[in-house]
């Protein structure tokens, strides 16, 4: 059954990778959650989509150059709720960890190549005990790689807005396990290349209900979706989208 991801929490009504929308995300019965991790100054793990504050709070700046302290300072409601804080992955996780859901950590390596931030991720995550119930995904393959060496035993996924023309191919040559492909970049013929080679393919962002249905039918492994109240409903519509 294909699992349905909340991309950033519940960030179709909530204000995006706070406590809030993760909290919002867990009430709704999902599957797991995807969220955005960067560096701070002083070498914390914060989830905050963008290098810089500027979208999505009331400050601005680049997140690499505040405190810890700093960034909690700032108002990441976005005006869409009282007001809400950037969340460590700490914070996170003592939220998740209860839910038992499985967590889709994107390593924001893009722009700046942060030092020493696998290791600190895959820290936090033995710390509590979620090295069976995380995946990492990252658009910068480098990342990814950085992760297998730590823990080898780690699931990837290779983010790709882009086409690949063979996924499969540069998958097992980078030795990653699951695809994340823009949701307009499936195909049939990709999905069942993937599943028979028992790779993932876990396609971000579908939002309408048309989408949504046509890629729950392809058996995608997994939906990472704004709306996840939407994507249950519609799952639970199709044979066999009910959980045993």
């Amino acid at each position: 059954m294909t699992q349905v991801i909340c991309h950033r929490g519940y960030s179709g009504r909530y204000p995006e990778n706070t406590l809030l929308a993760f909290r919002k995300a867990i009430e709704t019965g999902a599957d797991g959650i995807e969220l955005d991790v960067h560096l701070t100054k002083d070498g914390k793990v914060v989830v905050i989509h963008d290098e810089r504050v500027d979208r999505t709070t009331d400050g601005t700046g680049f997140v690499k150059d505040m405190t810890l302290r700093e960034l909690q300072r700032l108002d990441a409601s976005g005006g869409k709720s009282a007001p809400q804080r950037i969340p460590t992955l700490e914070e996170y996780f003592s939220l998740a960890v209860p839910a038992k859901l499985r967590t889709n950590i994107e390593l924001k390596t893009g722009l700046f190549d942060y030092e020493g931030l696998e290791e600190r991720v895959w820290d936090i995550v033995r710390a509590f005990h979620q090295e069976d119930r995380v995946i990492f995904s990252s658009f910068h393959a480098q990342s990814l790689l950085r992760m297998k060496s730590i823990a080898p035993e780690a699931p990837c996924g290779l983010l790709c807005s882009g086409q690949l023309a063979d996924p499969c191919s540069t998958l097992r040559e980078l030795g990653l396990q699951a695809f994340h492909p823009w949701f307009l970049r499936v195909t049939g013929s990709m999905v069942r290349r993937m599943r028979d080679s028992g790779l993932e393919v876990n396609p971000y962002t579908p939002n309408d209900p048309a989408t949504l249905t046509w890629l729950l039918s392809l058996g995608v492994t997994s939906v990472i979706t704004n709306y996840p109240g939407q994507a249950m409903a519609l799952r639970r519509l199709l044979p066999g989208g009910t959980k045993a």
